[in-house]
């Protein structure tokens, strides 16, 4: 075993993707480096470096019993690579060390399941990874047990979150985009009860759930809240392999070996399919005021690397060009071709619609969970179709008629209005109402069908307003098209991260909104939008993050509103800086945002979070475009803002459920009637 000053100098070093060294000697030239970069990091305080974790672990030639290696791997987890839950490390700062924030926006929008990115998708993935990792090392077939540990927020939250499911399906080698969301549940099921686990769906082991996961609520791992660790044991007892990884919102997923160089192939999982570019990027902080396309030799470098807002905004100025084609060309560096990109666009809009029709269309009453929450959205549609469309059927829901008018005055006084007296209409006319409720003042509205019910003392002299209803359709369908999607996201259905799933409602609402209400030519619509977002929420994700567990809500609804802000302006034909602006405008009313789930479940405020978000979005881009470029934060400054904020945070309202809501709201709940 290591001594504890040689773990020391290997706090740095990278992680293997998995160890399977018997006889691993290191050299007195890699302790000299490892050393120099701890000097190096304790010489430079101002600079923002990654808060590393495990060093890496040997299997050595001659071990103790089986009893004994377990006693002491546990040991070393516990010494060399947790803290206490609330000493996390510094936000972002898996993210700062990237030359640029340019990634793929295929990798920001990525199609999963719900109900979390960060705690589904991204276990998931790892889960995957890990089992395709050891079959390249050709040690799938040795393995006969596996244990998994999670900690902070994954073992916080996890059970809400079906992280569980998700790492264990992944382990079978499911993958989030294609998994069928139906058989999810039954599959779980089958694991727990006859305690198997087929991995990479060929190797069958015994596996218990009550053994073989440990939850470390009350640890981290120094890297991120959201860390797991996989290990991997022989017939003997021997280990054979243990890597850790740490979704960081959005469905990444990063280990020690490749956080630095940011992790862009893990989203496609099988590395040897992706290309080049999106493997590889250098770590060397730019000049942010160059603002110019990457040198033509240079062939890892996006032609349009940006770090900031201010070099993205460089960029538009330099080349004459809009956000949307910023990102659009640095798609083509990553071996995209037109139809391609196209076609993956369109795919991403189509599981966002195919979720908004699922969700209004559900005949499901309740959503899963202790909370028995109802479903709101297909009430909500069903009432929009009937108030806006009356009489409209659609392919999912029965025809609607145009139901009776709605009540909008109060009750005539005793006396007044009773069946066989005149009634008053709209154009101040009168009729009879007949015995079969029909009027003689045919195709004239009434006024008031039916008394309605008051609340409040009618001879007060503040007179009690009587209930109405507010005729804003268009906003009203914004509102449920995101409870729709934050619905479905709850039931562990299909989702396009946008950037998170607990925010996934936010930028779909806001995309229909445009197709259906504003936009002319819905196909560019959607490109210029996705386009658009994605160049925000890569801001985000570099400058400060996208992951609850580190900077709570803020970090997914928030970036969300801040990304459908500069789509729908973009949209709207508005220039870059007013765009950029519309952007702050959606982060800056969200900052310090709290991540506090009741019951861990992604339903309760989040649903309804979404869908104000969404109304925020537009909002906020209404108030850019209207400001004529006179503004006093830059979307640089916010972001920076909400970074200070999420590390000034509590941990208890980083998707921990350990305070806010999750703590004052009393199980089952109350829920009143939609």
């Amino acid at each position: 075993m290591l001594s504890a000053t040689t773990r020391k100098h290997f706090l740095l070093t990278r992680r293997v993707v998995a160890l399977h060294v018997p006889n691993l000697s290191f050299t007195q030239a890699g302790r000299r480096r490892a050393k120099e970069r701890v000097q190096t990091r304790e010489h430079c305080p101002g600079s923002r470096y990654f808060a590393t974790t495990a060093r890496q672990r040997i299997e050595a030639t001659s071990l103790p019993s089986s009893r004994g290696r377990e006693d002491d791997r546990e040991h070393e987890e516990q010494e060399d690579a947790v803290m206490a839950a609330d000493e996390s490390a510094s936000i972002g700062s898996h993210e700062q060390r990237h030359e640029h924030a340019v990634i793929s926006a295929f990798d920001l929008f990525s199609i999963g399941v719900g109900p979390s990115s960060s705690h589904t998708v991204g276990p998931m993935r790892a889960g995957k990874i890990f089992i395709g990792d050891l079959e390249a090392l050709g040690l799938l077939d040795k393995v006969t047990t596996v244990k998994i540990s999670l900690y902070g927020s994954l073992a916080a939250t996890g059970k809400g979150h079906h992280t569980p499911q998700a790492i264990l399906l992944g382990l079978e080698g499911s993958d989030p985009e294609t998994i069928d969301t139906g058989t999810i549940p039954s599959r779980y099921e089958n694991i727990v009860d006859t305690k198997t686990l087929t991995l990479g769906g060929r190797h069958r082991i015994v596996y218990d759930m009550d053994k073989d996961m440990v939850w470390r609520w009350d640890q981290v791992l120094r890297t991120h809240p959201n860390g797991m660790r996989f290990s991997v044991f022989g017939e003997n007892g021997d280990l054979l392999a243990t890597n850790e990884y740490f979704s960081v919102g959005g469905g990444f997923v990063v280990n020690e070996k490749t956080k630095v160089d940011e992790n862009l192939f893990y989203k496609g999982v099988d590395k040897s399919a992706v290309h080049g570019a999106r493997l590889h990027q250098p770590s060397h902080p730019p000049d942010p005021t160059s603002g110019g396309a990457a040198q033509a030799t240079d062939s890892i470098q996006p032609p349009y690397p940006f770090v900031s807002g201010d070099s993205l905004l460089a960029l538009t100025r330099k080349h004459n060009m809009t956000i949307a084609q910023i990102v659009y060309d640095n798609e083509l560096h990553f071996g995209y071709s037109h139809e391609e990109i196209h076609e993956k666009l369109m795919r991403i809009w189509g599981v966002m619609d195919d979720c908004i029709r699922t969700g209004v269309s559900s005949a499901e009453e309740k959503l899963p969970g202790r909370l028995g929450l109802r479903r709101r959205a297909p009430l909500l549609y069903r009432r929009l179709m009937r108030g806006f469309y009356p009489g409209v059927a659609t392919p999912t829901l029965p025809a609607i008629d145009g139901g009776a008018q709605p009540a909008g005055n109060i009750a005539a006084p005793e006396g007044f209005g009773t069946p066989g007296m005149g009634a008053t209409f709209e154009n101040g006319t009168s009729g009879e109402f007949s015995r079969t409720g029909n009027m003689s003042g045919v195709g004239r509205r009434i006024s008031a069908s039916r008394p309605t019910r008051v609340v409040g003392v009618l001879d007060h002299p503040v007179s009690p307003v009587p209930p109405r209803k507010t005729m804003i359709p268009a906003m009203d369908f914004l509102s449920c098209y995101a409870i729709a999607v934050n619905e479905v996201n709850a039931s562990g259905g299909r989702i396009v991260t946008s950037p998170t799933n607990g925010a996934a409602g936010v930028i779909p609402a806001v995309l229909k909104y445009i197709v259906e209400f504003v936009s002319d030519d819905p196909e560019k619509s959607v490109v210029t939008f996705l386009l658009t977002a994605a160049a925000i929420g890569m801001l985000f994700k570099r400058g400060s993050t996208i992951s609850a567990a580190e900077g709570g809500c803020q970090a997914e609804v928030g970036v969300a509103c801040s990304m459908a802000s500069a789509g729908f302006a973009a949209c709207m034909g508005a220039s870059p800086e007013t765009i950029l602006q519309a952007a702050e405008i959606g982060i800056e009313h969200n900052l310090g945002l709290t991540c506090d789930p009741i019951d861990g479940l992604v339903q309760v405020p989040c649903i309804e979070r979404n869908s104000l978000g969404a109304v925020k979005a537009i909002t906020a881009a209404q108030l850019a475009m209207a400001s004529q470029n006179v503004y006093s934060v830059t979307l640089d400054e916010a972001i920076e803002a909400m970074r200070l904020t999420a590390a000034d945070m509590s941990v208890k309202y980083k998707e921990t459920s350990l305070s806010g809501l999750a703590r004052t709201v009393k199980i089952p709940l109350t829920v009143p009637a939609c």
